[in-house]
């Protein structure tokens, strides 16, 4: 079992962060890659053209083996809604067909589906959230024919429901259905192959449970799309980008893969080397380690929580790294200004307390919440 970790973040002693599916604390290791980057450009003229690539494919590779796949298939993106748009100008769509999303989804992965089907006057299909939280087979019982495209993530955003994308992934091909996955709430800290999904498109953003800085992402393509038709047109994407003297030569020809949708300026010098820290991380600990061990300590808060009357999505329908509590009268109005106070750090989303542990909370954490929510009550 993967031991507790906090000494590996910036966390002081009376913090009790168990918010990582807001924004994850940041590795001394990948806080240290940023302060060296930055520094970087003071001395522009040390900068050489290999710096435009070399973190770059190193990042690619290193998400390729969270995800299962090869470097060709990952393309940089700077969020989810870029890698959705790039998606949304891929999938083959036409008048009348049906998109289904997930009520109370995250909105990155709505709102491009919305003005899709405004522009193909379709049709947008959303899967009422289901009284058990069994979303994967709420999401079966809409799937017919006429949905073209699904756009899911791996778990609920909320609390943590899990959705079985292997089974989802294997009915879609049965449909011809493309599969879009916003995995940002599950990707480093549960784990997922690409190979077994078999998605269109998957991107996760690096700020959350990937560990790395914002603004910067990960967008996997299934090599069926990798001859199509990029979000934006940057030199480096172009082949042979790394001839700097022969940039005037214009090329049709994309570099190999995936490497076409990536972002303008993704060898971004301070980013990338942080990212790389970040992902070497997660796997030198392994996802499964890391999903292992959260897993305790999710599974002590749903059993104190489920202890006080308080609802929780039940074990096998969920992730094992965050998950949601419900209150039979709604979230107390005082709840959230008294964990402030004692400097325990959750989110509201929805109708749930959502608690995202990691690999740096441990026990006294979980004492610490529920002194709270037991005074609250």
């Amino acid at each position: 079992m993967l031991p507790c970790q906090r000494h590996l973040f910036n966390l002081p002693k009376d913090i009790a962060y168990l918010n990582c599916a807001y924004l994850s604390p940041q590795l001394h290791r990948v806080s240290e890659a940023g302060h060296r980057s930055v520094a970087m450009k003071e001395s522009p003229w040390l900068v050489k053209p290999s710096d435009f690539f070399e973190n770059t494919e190193a990042v690619r590779g290193l998400f390729a083996q969270v995800v299962g796949t090869q470097a060709d298939n990952i393309a940089i993106v700077p969020a989810v809604s870029y890698a959705m748009a790039v998606a949304a100008k891929n999938v083959l769509f036409s008048s009348g067909q049906r998109i289904l999303v997930l009520s109370e989804q995250f909105p990155s992965n709505v709102y491009p589906w919305m003005e899709l089907v405004k522009e193909y006057d379709a049709e947008l299909v959303t899967v009422d959230a289901p009284e058990d939280r069994n979303w994967t087979q709420a999401i079966l019982e809409k799937l017919d024919e006429t949905i073209a495209l699904v756009a899911l993530p791996n778990c609920h955003w909320t609390d943590g429901s899990l959705i079985d994308l292997v089974k989802i992934g294997k009915q879609c091909r049965a449909l011809q259905s493309a599969l879009v996955i916003d995995a940002t709430q599950s990707l480093g800290a549960w784990p997922l192959n690409v190979e077994e999904v078999q998605p269109d498109f998957l991107v996760a953003a690096g700020y959350k449970w990937m560990l790395g800085p914002y603004s910067l992402g990960y967008l996997y393509v299934a090599p069926k799309y990798h001859q199509g038709l990029p979000l934006e047109h940057n030199w480096i994407s172009r082949k042979n980008s790394e001839d700097f003297a022969g940039l005037v030569n214009y090329r049709e020809e994309f570099q190999d893969g995936a490497r076409r949708f990536d972002v303008g300026e993704r060898s971004n010098f301070t980013l990338m080397p942080m990212s790389r820290e970040a992902l070497s991380q997660i796997l030198e600990w392994g996802v499964p380690n890391i999903a292992a061990a959260i897993g305790k300590l999710t599974e002590l808060i749903a059993q104190r929580a489920t202890d006080l009357g308080l609802y929780v999505t039940p074990n096998h329908l969920r992730a094992t790294h965050m998950l949601g509590i419900h209150f039979p009268q709604g979230v107390p109005d005082t709840l959230t200004d008294q964990l402030v106070k004692n400097q325990i750090y959750v989110s509201v989303r929805g109708s749930s307390v959502r608690i995202a542990p990691h690999v740096y909370n441990t026990v006294d954490d979980v004492d610490r919440l529920f002194e709270v929510l037991q005074a609250v009550l």
